[in-house]
């Protein structure tokens, strides 16, 4: 008779080996889809700001004899006829704030900056350096971009 002899349970190393290769693989296309996705989206919320700042602009102008704000905060105030501003509805600020507020960079190196600069370009030449500053506002025309030198021209 044959004596059987107790196998050890568990698994070998190179069971292990096998399976973390397995694992850095998977990891390795995953990741970078991740990525990705996560800029894709960031691009498509940068595409949806610019569209409601657009349109709050031109209603702005509809109301305001065509012409636009002098600043980019003012779609976000009560307006007069002429382009005054104040903080609520009266009998001169008769115009409701087409924005509740304005929303932040959601790209580049100035991400979360709410804050507008004045450029004389349609589109700008350039952007901003300065860190606050997420939009680039041209009160002539109503343009606004991203303050973003990779998104600039969305």
């Amino acid at each position: 008779m044959k004596k059987q002899t107790a196998r050890k349970l568990g698994f070998s190393l190179v069971e292990l080996v096998i399976v973390i290769i397995i694992i850095g693989i998977i990891a390795a296309i995953a990741v970078p889809r991740m990525a990705r996705s996560t800029e894709q989206a960031a691009e498509k919320a940068l595409m949806a700001n610019l569209s409601q700042i657009r349109s709050a602009l031109e209603m702005y102008a509809a109301e305001h004899d065509g012409k636009y704000p002098g600043a980019l905060t003012a779609i976000t105030k009560y307006t007069s006829l002429t382009g005054a501003m104040g903080s609520q509805k009266t009998a001169v600020y008769i115009f409701s704030p087409y924005l509740d507020k304005i929303p932040p960079l959601p790209t580049g190196p100035n991400k979360g900056a709410t804050g507008w600069g004045a450029t004389a370009g349609n589109p700008p030449a350039g952007v901003s350096g300065t860190p606050t500053v997420g939009w680039l506002y041209n009160f002539t025309t109503g343009g606004v971009w991203a303050n973003d030198i990779d998104h600039l021209d969305k």
